[in-house]
């Protein structure tokens, strides 16, 4: 190896040592999607995920008012990839005709976008908002 290449190798790894003790110092990365942009809000650590953070192959359904109260708990998970059929026969089997009720006219936001083509599967990772009709104006 000559001198110029050790110089710049003997830098490369300096810089790098900087980096990961900088990295090390801040904590945790911030909130990003993952590479196919389907994993929202998840906290990457290195290339590892965070601890917390929900399995990929799975969707987070988070139920409002009404919706809570008829599936008697806040948030469930659901398996990813289902369409909008599925995924209210899914939740209809685990809670109930109660449940089933409230959803036949609950609006559906999926991260945060109305869940309008109920052919188009839920993707991993994502986070499903159950919305029933609110009362007044």
């Amino acid at each position: 190896m000559t001198a110029e290449a050790e110089r710049r190798l003997t830098a490369q790894e300096t810089l790098s040592a900087q980096v990961f003790a900088g990295a090390a110092r801040r904590g945790p990365a911030p909130t990003a999607a993952g590479p196919e942009g389907s994993v929202f809000g998840d906290r990457l650590i290195g290339m590892g995920r965070a601890a917390d953070a929900p399995p990929v192959d799975v969707v987070t359904v988070r139920f409002f008012a009404g919706a809570r109260a008829a599936a008697g708990m806040s948030e469930t998970r659901v398996p990813a990839g289902l369409t909008h059929e599925a995924f209210v026969a899914t939740l209809t089997e685990r809670h109930g005709d109660r449940l089933a009720a409230v959803l036949k006219a609950a609006s559906f936001l999926v991260d945060g976008v109305v869940w309008r083509d109920g052919q188009r599967p839920l993707p991993a990772g994502a986070e499903v908002d159950v919305l029933p009709p609110f009362a007044g104006g």
